[in-house]
């Protein structure tokens, strides 16, 4: 992660543990399933942009009028 990168800063956020989290234990299937879930969340986070930004240029149209 960037030096700068807010998330950074804390410890306990859930990304910083996922990114030092040891892969080496874990089998083929298990990799997959968090792959999956990790492809299903980057979906979700997607999603959320797509919304907000949807969002705002209507809010952006409706005071434009």
């Amino acid at each position: 992660m960037e030096p700068d990168d807010p998330l950074a800063k804390r410890p306990d956020d859930p990304v910083s543990l996922l990114v030092r989290q040891d892969l080496d234990p874990l089998s083929v299937t298990e990799l997959e399933a968090r792959i999956s879930a990790l492809e299903s969340e980057i979906a979700r986070c997607r999603a959320k942009i797509d919304k907000a930004v949807n969002h705002r240029l209507t809010a952006e149209a409706l005071f434009r009028k």
